[in-house]
């Protein structure tokens, strides 16, 4: 089978943004225009195509991050769909990981909300060139200039408005294309005809005023537009066009375009960009990873002839098919029925079958090819953010790095075959969510389920009682703590026992300190001259990880240590691998108790809009809730209020949120970062921990 698109042809994009910003509303505008489906639908109705899942229909949110592709104007888009919710942050960071390009989207109302801050920041991390759409032109106070604004206050980007709106609220009914200067209107019942016309006479100097600015703004960032620019020079669309591209593969600046997806308006043009602006996998810098033989670096380019290259990036298990893995391919050509290494995990697989998928509807398919995103069906053993290649020419590229769960409940199955059912279920919904952690309490007789928030354990326990048919009685939402130490230490370890025969000889010296914030678990072997033989220096790593799973506090995992192992001790005879394993988890947790432990606590950012006559109120409930206010703005008519509030405090705040405010105000919120707790809340943690109530 040839390839169905030459790889200059294939656009691989997500479609980011806050909560409600209308990602999923714009998606199913693009299916329609690109002839993949034969009606629209709707967020709000439970019909959207993407929104595939009963629990997004229901809620009217998207949970889960949903792939299709589409056709336009010659050109092969691939789409995931991701949700904006901050408890589902994971399916936005794989979608990242493996993806081009994005497209951010707005809501021209709100401008740029807290959860759109934290996937900007995520695709700065993974270096995503990104174009962005101010949705919702159509209501009211909608204001793309202050929009556009905010990005340049609060993302520290370089938005460059390629169109301006015709009109606003009740009156939009277009956009300008700054770069060809045409009025685009969109004709029909549902927007499908783009009209290409005059501008307004009276829009004319905004315009040409606009134009002027977006081709200083690029002439900024390159050199062919600058010389044009500086020398007098008329700049036709197809110069501009491709100066914007030059600066938007390299990260310089953000096109900005506006429409309504709702109202069908703007929808074309925003296909056009995506081709126009956004990267091809042969645009994007080779992938990088280790040389599974010698550990080398080595590159793979975007070519259909290079040695397989893929990366897992999400699994899912489909009823009707099985293990789903889904896949991008970076280099060479997965085939169906072939063999295949997962470098990772060193482990041989076949793939079954390959499929396209549309959401939850799947297209048979022989190959993908370099740049192409699909799904497997066969591959057992293979997990999120594996490396797959060719078995003769082996590359493992770097992972995918997931946040850890903050929130914690317990489940007790409510009958036997309830219970011998739980631990398959859970297995799988944490296959496919990495996000999602369980565990079962042998001293509490109760499994322990925790994830990134109370939403996100709703939905989980309501996939396991739908999906899987597992009734379960669920516990109240615990907080994860996490402890952390303050200054050096030092400690030595020993595990000698003598039983008559041949017996357990381990002698370590270990150096703890704090490591950077996020650096978790490091390790160093200072050891010289063999006091320790380098056959259990493996041993002591991993005995050291496992002292760091329980903290001197209260129980709870220790977070960014660095262990150095210094010095040590053997025995010819009596040492192994056990015995050094011993001695560096006696060592390190004594070395704990004397690095001034403290016990952390995961601090919530929240972002509340609240009117002016309830600002009061708002304010003097998160004080109550041991919350810091961070910053203070006016928009419009409401204060947007930010603080920094403890998760244990936030449980129930949206029932009281809107008893305060008589319904008036929102919020999101989003997690921030472990800080200290005060010593107050920390003695009753600790009291209660040692008497086994948490």
């Amino acid at each position: 089978m040839a390839r169905p698109f030459e790889i200059e042809r294939v656009r691989n994009i997500g479609i980011i943004a806050h909560i409600d910003a209308g990602k999923t509303t714009v998606t199913e505008r693009v299916l329609y225009y690109t002839g993949i489906t034969w009606k629209i639908g709707e967020v709000h109705e439970g019909t959207a195509t993407m929104d595939w899942m009963e629990q997004e229909r229901e809620r009217g949110i998207t949970i889960t991050a949903a792939a299709t592709s589409a056709e336009w104007n010659g050109h092969l888009v691939n789409i995931i769909d991701t949700p904006g919710h901050v408890d589902f942050t994971a399916e936005v960071e794989r979608g990242l990981r493996v993806l081009d390009g994005g497209v951010v989207v707005f809501d021209a109302v709100a401008g740029v909300e807290p959860q759109s801050e934290t996937v900007w920041r995520q695709a700065d991390r993974y270096a995503v060139p990104r174009i962005c759409f101010v949705n919702k032109m159509d209501r009211v106070g909608a204001d793309f200039v202050r929009t556009r604004q905010m990005m340049i206050d609060r993302l520290d980007a370089n938005p460059v408005a390629v169109q301006i709106p015709v009109g606003v609220e009740d009156r939009f009914r277009g956009v300008i294309d700054l770069t060809e200067m045409v009025c685009w209107t969109f004709a029909g019942e549902k927007g499908e005809s783009a009209v290409r016309g005059e501008i307004p006479p009276d829009m004319h100097e905004e315009a040409e005023a606009a134009r002027e600015d977006l081709i200083e703004r690029i002439g900024n960032v390159d050199d062919q537009i600058a010389i044009s620019y500086l020398e007098g020079h008329h700049v036709n669309g197809h110069e501009l066009r491709a100066a914007i591209r030059r600066a938007t593969l390299a990260s310089q600046v953000t096109p900005v375009l506006c429409g309504s997806a709702l109202k069908n308006k703007g929808m074309q043009p925003l296909l056009d960009a995506v081709i126009d602006y956004l990267p091809a996998p042969v645009d994007v810098p080779a992938v990088r990873g280790i040389d599974a033989g010698d550990g080398h670096e080595v590159e793979r380019a975007a070519r259909d002839g290079e040695p397989l290259t893929a990366m897992a990036f999400k699994i899912v298990a489909d009823p009707y098919v099985g293990r789903l893995v889904y896949v991008r391919v970076y280099s060479g050509v997965l085939r169906s029925g072939g063999a295949i290494w997962n470098s990772g995990r060193g482990s041989r697989e076949r793939v079954g079958r390959l499929l396209r998928m549309h959401a939850n509807d799947r297209e048979e398919i022989d190959a993908l090819y370099a740049g192409g995103i699909g799904a497997a069906v066969g591959l057992k053993q293979t997990f999120t953010g594996d490396t797959l290649c060719d078995p003769g020419d082996p590359i493992l590229l770097e992972g995918i790095a997931f946040p850890e769960p903050v929130i914690s409940v317990a489940l007790e199955p409510r009958s036997r075959p309830d219970q011998e059912r739980m631990a398959g279920a859970l297995t799988r919904l944490s296959e496919e969510d990495p996000t999602f952690h369980w565990r079962f309490d042998d001293e509490a007789g109760q499994t322990i389920i925790s994830g990134m928030g109370e939403l996100h354990l709703e939905v989980i326990v309501d996939r396991l009682r739908r999906e899987h048919r597992v009734e379960a009685n669920v516990g109240r939402p615990q907080v994860s703590y996490r402890e952390a130490i303050r200054r050096p230490a030092a400690a030595e370890g020993r595990f000698v026992r003598q039983t008559g025969g041949r017996g357990q000889f381990g002698v370590v010296e270990v150096r703890i300190e704090p490591g950077e914030a996020g650096a978790g678990f490091v390790f160093e072997n200072r050891v010289v001259g063999g006091a320790v033989p380098t056959e259990y220096v493996a041993a002591v790593r991993a005995g050291a990880a496992q002292a760091l799973d329980s903290g001197p506090v209260a129980g709870y995992p220790v977070l960014d240590v660095r262990v150095a192992l210094v010095d040590g001790a053997s025995h010819a005879v009596d040492s192994s691998e056990l015995a050094f394993r011993n001695a560096a988890t006696l060592g390190v947790r004594e070395a704990l108790r004397r690095a001034d432990p403290v016990l952390l606590e995961p601090l919530m950012r929240i972002e509340v809009r609240v009117p002016e006559d309830h600002f009061g109120g708002v304010i003097g409930d998160l004080n109550g809730r041991r919350g810091q206010v961070v910053s203070q703005d006016a928009l419009g008519r409401l204060q947007v209020v930010t603080a920094a509030v403890p998760l244990a405090e936030t449980f129930g705040y949206s029932t009281d949120l809107r008893s305060l405010t008589q319904g008036r105000a929102t919020y999101s919120m989003e997690f921030d970062r472990y800080a200290p707790v005060p010593h107050s809340v920390s003695a009753a943690l600790t009291e209660r921990a040692a008497v086994g109530a948490i």
